[in-house]
């Protein structure tokens, strides 16, 4: 069986504030993974990610449906028919790799144009780590 992958860093981790609403009840498989980018912390309450090369830290979700792509579209602000400086985040696919380093797999993420970050006033995090708990 095929499944959507999408690789998330922020509130839809598990355990994180969106992950029950959007994730949880689609969810087949997670794990821990890595990838290249830059963290920020905005001052919204939840995390950005840019091409960059530092390791990100986060999940890979894995889904049965992949309609469930429809709505974490919606939750972070990215229409594909809309110039990407009207968009939120960028839907991309990603590389992926294990926390041992080996390469997993390329899978969709969301992330930020560095613009945005600045406009947001965004901050490094350079341990690639975020969490609001």
């Amino acid at each position: 069986m095929e499944y959507l992958q999408v690789f998330v860093y922020g509130t839809l981790k598990p355990g994180e504030v969106n992950y029950k609403s959007y994730c949880a009840e689609y969810v087949v498989d997670a794990f821990p993974a890595i990838t290249n980018g830059l963290l920020y912390e905005l001052s919204f309450g939840y995390p950005a990610m840019t091409r960059g090369d530092m390791n990100v830290y986060g999940f890979i979700l894995s889904f049965t449906n992949p309609d469930v792509l429809l709505d974490l579209d919606r939750l972070e602000d990215y229409h594909p028919e809309r110039h990407p400086t009207e968009n939120e985040y960028q839907r991309q696919k990603i590389d992926t790799f294990g926390i041992n380093g080996e390469y997993l797999w390329t899978v969709w993420s969301y992330l930020m144009l560095p613009e945005k970050v600045n406009l947001f006033g965004g901050k490094l995090l350079p341990s690639g780590f975020w969490t609001n708990h």
